[in-house]
């Protein structure tokens, strides 16, 4: 049976368009079989041409039933629903639907402030940063802010999705002939992530990690709040 991933929020602009492709794209380039599901009724279907993951297009009620019951009759799939913003009632019922919940949320206090009141709205959900800040002074600032703000809920933060203005390549509607190499490990590194919290084996065959460090897997203290359960194969 497919694991179902739900990005949501109630704020607007915090990426979680831009997050559900990249994930797709880095469980694609991990041997993952996915598929990114479209609810947002003001998006418009992307062309699926080189994608290393499916699309679905589920922007009616009945059409992200379809979907969803779809999803759960494949084994070994991962269906990553991008949730749209400001709709707070999708955002129950696809918290309700699903084995992970991300959070998306920016640097600002804005953004803190409203993904403080959704940890709290949906106490199973894990908040992840994005388009976090690379330059030493201004990711000094945004983790401290998010350390004096949602210290409450520490153990609930993923590690950051540094900004990258190529990310913006995997929402075209057509995918460029080749994608950037730090685009790709950008994205496995999403991907490997979620598989920790997911807990979900998988061997990355095609590494590219030109001039990117290779990060630690997630220690049980970082993580204390992992889905548990018997570690499987995909």
């Amino acid at each position: 049976m497919a694991e179902i991933i739900c990005v949501i929020g109630n704020k607007g602009g915090t990426g979680k368009t831009t997050l559900s492709h990249m994930l797709c794209q880095g469980l694609g380039l991990l041997g993952q079989r996915a598929a990114c599901v479209l609810t947002d009724t003001s998006r418009e279907p992307l062309i699926p041409t080189g994608r290393r993951y499916v699309l679905a297009d589920a922007r009616t009620r009945d059409s992200l039933t379809k979907v969803v019951d779809k999803l759960r009759t494949l084994e070994n799939w991962i269906g990553v629903i991008d949730g749209g913003g400001n709709r707070t009632e999708m955002d129950r019922k696809l918290y309700a639907l699903s084995d992970l919940v991300l959070l998306p949320f920016r640097e600002s206090h804005e953004d803190i402030r409203t993904v403080l009141r959704d940890l709290e709205m949906f106490p199973r959900a894990y908040a992840i940063p994005t388009q976090w800040p690379t330059n030493p002074w201004q990711r000094d600032a945004a983790d401290r802010s998010v350390a004096r703000l949602l210290g409450a809920h520490r153990h609930r933060i993923l590690r950051p999705v540094n900004a990258l203005s190529s990310t913006k390549l995997l929402l075209q509607k057509q995918l460029p002939e080749q994608l950037p190499t730090p685009l790709a490990n950008a994205c496995r590194a999403v991907a490997r992530q979620l598989l920790e919290v997911l807990e979900i084996d998988f061997i990355d065959q095609d590494e590219e990690r030109v001039g990117d460090a290779q990060e630690e897997p997630l220690s049980a203290a970082e993580m204390p709040l992992r889905l548990g359960g018997v570690r499987r194969p995909h």
